[in-house]
């Protein structure tokens, strides 16, 4: 087994925890001296973005490197984490059957860490699950992007962590002590007529395609769902898919951040920029500078079915929405909570249940613009609540639009639409779920917790009514005032 640095700083006895001998990653013979005496407690796989968090990645793959055995860490950049986990799972499996009981215990144990933005996180989830292993390792985040909900939803937080060694170990031993929670995975599926002539209505990225679009592609001529005459594309997501403008400042955001990769070097400088594209995009002055066909109930009728066999039901969207938001985990826009917590009238009077993670029904929350988003700031704020639901399905409406912008778990797109008579479909469902990572404290609830029930149970319920929402100096508390101006210098016209 290659030997972990000795750093001034390394607890060796505790790093050996987490190491894994290389005969059981790399497909080599095996000699009794590279077997340890005793099996680490929580050995772990580790893939990082490198390009993550400016100059963080890079860093972080440093020490991660230094402190564990070097095949154990993966820069994604380099190494699909498909094709690792292959090779890995395939080389256990061939020593079970040689009768390694090391490399069984390994695989029981084993745990992931992935470090990047939400993005990438998503792609090592959805990997995870498509291969369907007997005993899928849980996974843990580090937040290295902008937003980093899924990190903050399970408690791992939303700030950029610290690079050096300390900082890692006591990251790890975090994930030594944490607990396991299955999430929902969702799918979702597009079908619209084929162009009758030349043209496409493949999904446009910002510049560069993103993970999640990976995951989000027109599908193969011999994939069930596809239909001859028709473009159907299908992907998945964990935490979120939008609709609306929050998808297009989104988009606004990534197309300048590939155009200018040298202003986007930190955390901080990222929230920023992304506040002051909102002001530019004119989320904050919705009905001046967007038309009211943009508005979701001009653009699609919105179809729920509320449990699984339930027969489907149009859902009312209010003509003033213009965001539409499919939420699984409460952590949206770098830690908000747009569904916030009902009150017990409303959860009687509109049969609201708790919020889990692993309950295969989606929170659907409505905005206005973006000072109806601030209200999120507020204690117990929250967007308008649409619905719960274990399917969604929107129909859009005949030539309402030319595109729209989509997004999922912060990746965001622009999706061209047909301006014919012909339906376009998209449709989210559940598919199935993975193991996560999570602190005991974390934000994030499940089902099967029975601790899950008394947490819900009137811990900072609205006081407010449903369309409430905090105007005028109250803001100011908030540093609204100053985090959304309009800035100077800021030229994104090239993207509209």
């Amino acid at each position: 087994m290659e030997k972990a640095a000795e750093g001034p700083k390394s607890d060796l006895s505790l790093l050996k925890e987490f190491c894994i001998p290389a005969y059981v990653l790399q497909p080599e013979p095996t000699d009794a001296a590279s077997v340890p005496d005793t099996v680490p407690q929580c050995p772990v796989l580790v893939f990082i973005n490198s390009q993550s968090g400016g100059q963080l990645g890079g860093h972080l793959l440093q020490t991660y490197r230094s402190l564990l055995n070097r095949y154990q860490v993966f820069d994604l950049g380099e190494e699909a984490p498909d094709k690792v986990l292959r090779r890995i799972y395939l080389n256990m499996e061939r020593l079970k059957s040689d009768g390694d009981e090391f490399a069984v215990e390994i695989q029981k144990r084993l745990r992931i860490i992935v470090a990047g933005g939400d993005g990438t996180a998503g792609w090592l989830l959805g990997v995870v699950c498509d291969l369907k292993f007997s005993h899928p390792p849980p996974i843990a985040t580090v937040p290295l992007g902008t937003g980093n909900n899924l990190p903050f939803a399970f408690g791992w937080g939303k700030r950029n962590p610290g690079t050096d060694d300390d900082s890692v170990m006591l990251f790890l031993e975090q994930v030594m002590k944490a607990k396991e929670m299955k999430i929902d995975n969702w799918h979702i599926f597009m079908r619209m007529k084929a162009p009758k002539e030349e043209g496409s209505y493949e999904p446009i990225a910002p510049l560069e395609l993103p993970h999640s679009l990976h995951a989000f592609h027109h599908v193969s001529p011999n994939d069930e769902l596809n239909m001859e005459g028709y473009d159907t594309f299908r992907g998945g997501f964990w935490n979120y898919f939008s609709m609306g403008m929050d998808a297009q400042v989104s988009y606004a955001f990534h197309s300048e951040r590939k155009l200018h990769p040298e202003k986007f070097k930190n955390q901080l400088v990222n929230q920023s920029t992304y506040a002051k594209l909102g002001c530019t995009q004119g989320w904050f002055a919705a009905s001046l500078f967007h038309p009211s066909s943009r508005n979701i109930a001009h653009l699609a009728q919105v179809k729920i079915m509320r449990g699984h066999n339930q027969p489907w039901e149009n859902l009312h969207i209010p003509n003033s929405i213009r965001s539409i938001v499919c939420l699984n985990l409460p952590s949206f826009s770098g830690g908000l909570n747009p569904w916030g917590t009902p009150n017990s009238r409303k959860k009687r009077d509109r049969k609201f249940t708790p919020p889990y993670v692993d309950d295969k029904l989606l929170e659907i929350v409505g905005f206005r613009d973006a000072w109806h988003g601030l209200v999120l700031l507020a204690p117990n704020g929250h967007g308008t609540r649409l619905a719960q639901a274990h399917r969604i399905r929107f129909e859009f409406h005949k030539g309402a639009a030319d595109h729209t912008y989509m997004r999922i778990d912060g990746e965001p797109w622009k999706q061209p639409l047909p301006e014919d008579d012909e339906t376009v479909v998209v449709e989210v469902s559940p598919l199935g779920q993975v193991n996560m990572l999570a602190t005991y404290d974390c934000r994030s609830k499940s089902i099967h917790d029975r601790s899950s029930l008394s947490h819900h149970e009137g811990d900072n319920e609205d006081s407010n009514d449903e369309e409430d929402s905090v105007q005028g100096d109250k803001w100011r508390k908030f540093g609204a005032a100053d985090t959304f101006k309009i800035p100077d210098g800021v030229d994104i016209s090239h993207l509209s």
